[in-house]
């Protein structure tokens, strides 16, 4: 057992959030949206049974792009939808985003790059990550810079990378948006938080979207815990380390590792069904966990916060962050990220 003291939540220099854009609410009172986000989207719900994740290397479709997905801290984000985004407006955008961030940085706005720096911003296709027709296809973005006066032989250097996606999304509120609209709800962003401000000022003022921080909350971090566990015998997870933050005096992080063929054989015993899991399996999974700890440690974990869940394939953090080793089980665990990203996103 690790114990640490347990630190404040890290300071967010996200963008304030504006209120929901107003053209995604206009449309929604004259084109079919209002059972939807007055009804059964406001009071949505993360599921409490899914498929069994499944390994497929999304990495045979477009082994470039998800290489660049995996290996990464993602911070992770909610976005309502995209007023006339097209896609086949990717180059466009690209230059609008650069000129974007250069003017901002002749203003004054801290980029944490350079004072003379050029850059160049690169949106393009990520292929193979839908599931269902209605998913909108992925979109990367990639910001890099290079010195003013360097040389042509000089390479450039990745500063910021994200990507917008919808895996496994609502259905009835998909098919219910307005053409007009395109749902990517779910945006991760690796790289400094003054320029993650800047990129999602630039979609806000250009798309009349919305943006907010995601959190993954402790339901989320246990399908997580569960999920990973169960792709043990196909890929070998190498350990499940659990932390939670328990409400002492003074306050501690506590950290559990359990050795991944015993997390295994826990999880096939509580199974009932090969095809689909459910959340009282993941509860009961995570409740044995607890009290054999607490049967070593005499300490109650279900007192506590799950904050963090990490094994070979992957960690997620409460605060919302995600990291990502194999794109194996990718789908499953953005299906749940999406989700999420449904949940928290303004009506």
């Amino acid at each position: 057992m690790e114990t640490t003291p347990c630190r404040g939540t890290p300071s967010n220099n996200f963008t304030p959030k504006r209120a929901a854009n107003n053209l995604y609410r206009s449309y929604g009172a004259g084109a079919g949206l209002t059972s939807v986000r007055k009804g059964k989207l406001t009071s949505l719900k993360l599921p409490t049974s899914r498929e069994v994740p499944k390994a497929r290397d999304l990495s045979e479709r477009d082994p470039e792009q998800i290489s660049k997905l995996t290996e990464k801290n993602w911070n992770l984000y909610y976005v309502t939808p995209l007023y006339k985004f097209v896609y086949t407006g990717l180059k466009s955008y690209s230059r609008q985003l650069s000129a974007f961030i250069v003017a901002e940085k002749q203003k004054g706005i801290a980029v944490e790059v350079g004072l003379e720096t050029n850059f160049k911003v690169n949106f393009s296709i990520i292929q193979g990550l839908t599931e269902i027709e209605e998913d909108a296809e992925a979109v990367f973005l990639q910001i890099c810079s290079k010195p003013k006066f360097a040389t042509e032989a000089t390479a450039e250097t990745v500063v910021w990378s994200g990507w917008l996606s919808c895996v496994n999304g609502n259905t009835e509120y998909l098919s219910s948006l307005p053409p007009e609209f395109t749902c990517l709800p779910l945006f991760c962003a690796n790289g400094a938080a003054t320029m993650t401000a800047l990129v999602t000022t630039w979609f806000q003022r250009t798309f009349d979207c919305n943006f907010g921080p995601l959190r993954i909350g402790s339901n989320s971090l246990c399908w997580l815990a569960a999920m990973w566990t169960g792709c043990e015998p196909e890929m070998g997870i190498r350990y499940l380390k659990l932390s939670w933050s328990l409400p002492c005096s003074p306050p501690l992080n506590v950290s559990f590792t359990v050795h991944p063929g015993d997390a295994w054989e826990l999880w096939r015993s509580i199974r009932q069904d090969q095809v689909r899991m459910t959340i009282e399996e993941v509860d009961q999974f995570m409740s044995c966990l607890e009290s054999h700890f607490f049967r070593h440690f005499k300490i109650h974990l279900s007192a506590g916060e799950l904050t963090d869940v990490s094994t070979s394939l992957g960690s997620a953090h409460r605060d919302g962050k995600i990291k990502f080793m194999s794109s194996h089980y990718m789908p499953g665990i953005l299906t749940l990220l999406t989700e999420s990203a449904f949940v928290m996103m303004p009506i």
